[in-house]
């Protein structure tokens, strides 16, 4: 099941589905807040959800005394070590004090085999000497301190009660090994910083997605795979996916091209045959600066034209120029919420909160 965000125009045309991970909406807690695009072409909370996501959120926070925005980045605890992966923004950290220094040899054996508290992944970093940066520990290195930190929200929803337990209990653990004095957050006040980030991004996440329906005949996964290739996109890491890759190492693809699995499985491509694919962005995983929509049109129109294909919403409706360009001004309002809470599109921590 997705969270649709649907985008309605001129009473009822619905270019694309602007939908959260499909995960975010299957989690047990309680119905989380989405944006939805109405007639009136503004992002607005859905019907029947509360609005006051952002007001929650821990910022930007306003002084009303002089009404000067502050933003997250100063309401964070300050930092003059060089910052690791953990990031307070979205972390709930616990400080790992040591009596003296030791080495990353002594601490490797009893480093957790497990990354996750429930579906939440979280870490442990060290202080190291010499650099004077956090990481995580490694042989040959001596560490000063040490930290943990769980991550409060993904599209999985908010760390709740039970994921914490279990994370205080592995970082417990791990104290009692290393001779570590643990300061763990009140857990009320970590998971209800939790609700508010989860708010926060549950109205925040965008994913874009256009089908091309083909005018005449089935194409077969090799042709497909031909007119893919000229727009850029390579095969991805599961069937019936290829993708646009970013243009940073290991950064995650600017857009998805997917179709049926069970044709892309066929031994011979040419033989099997498909008749719809769905081209998609997921807007938090990319920077703007990339021009991640630009890519999205272009490369949906230039499908279109080179397999004879028409581009329609998840209703069969045809999609005009003049929805592109209305989608295009509501990404931008987006993207300069991300931004002005610390959580640009593309930046580590937007990456790992919509993930």
């Amino acid at each position: 099941m997705t969270l649709t965000v649907a985008l309605a125009i001129l009473g009822g045309l619905v270019l694309a589905a602007i939908i959260a991970h499909g995960a975010w909406s299957a989690r047990r807690a309680g119905p989380m807040q989405r944006r939805e695009v109405v007639d009136d072409h503004h992002l607005t909370p859905a019907e029947g959800e509360p609005g006051q996501a952002n007001a929650d959120f821990d910022g930007p926070q306003v002084d009303t005394d002089d009404m000067r925005v502050v933003s997250l980045a100063e309401s964070r605890p300050s930092m003059a070590r060089r910052a690791g992966r953990l990031d307070a923004l979205i972390d709930a950290i616990v400080p790992l004090a040591i009596d003296a220094p030791v080495s990353g040899d002594a601490v490797g054996p009893h480093m957790p085999t497990t990354r996750r508290a429930g579906t939440k992944p979280w870490l442990i970093e060290g202080l190291e000497e010499a650099s004077g940066a956090w990481e995580t520990p490694s042989p040959g290195r001596r560490y000063s301190e040490f930290q943990a930190g769980v991550q409060m929200a993904n599209r999985h929803g908010a760390l709740n009660e039970i994921e914490y337990s279990e994370f205080v209990q592995k970082v417990q653990d791990f104290a009692d090994q290393v001779g570590a004095l643990p300061d763990f957050p009140d857990m009320l006040d970590a998971v209800a910083r939790a609700r508010e980030l989860d708010a926060f991004a549950g109205s925040h996440d965008a994913q874009l997605s256009v089908n091309l329906r083909a005018n005449g005949a089935a194409w077969s996964v090799g042709y497909l795979q031909q007119c893919a290739a000229r727009q850029g996109l390579i095969t991805g890491a599961l069937p019936g996916r290829l993708v646009l890759p970013g243009a940073e190492e290991g950064a995650p693809p600017v857009l998805t091209l997917s179709f049926d699995a069970h044709a892309a499985l066929q031994e011979d491509p040419n033989l099997s045959s498909v008749r719809q694919v769905t081209l998609s962005l997921d807007v938090p995983q990319t920077p703007a600066a990339a021009e991640p929509f630009a890519a999205w049109q272009q490369v949906a129109r230039a499908l279109a034209s080179d397999m004879d294909a028409t581009l329609v919403d998840d209703k069969g409706a045809p999609i005009t120029l003049h929805t592109f360009a209305t989608i295009g001004q509501e990404l931008t309002q987006l993207h300069e919420a991300l931004e002005s809470h610390d959580l640009a599109a593309g930046s580590a921590a937007a990456r790992r909160l919509f993930s």
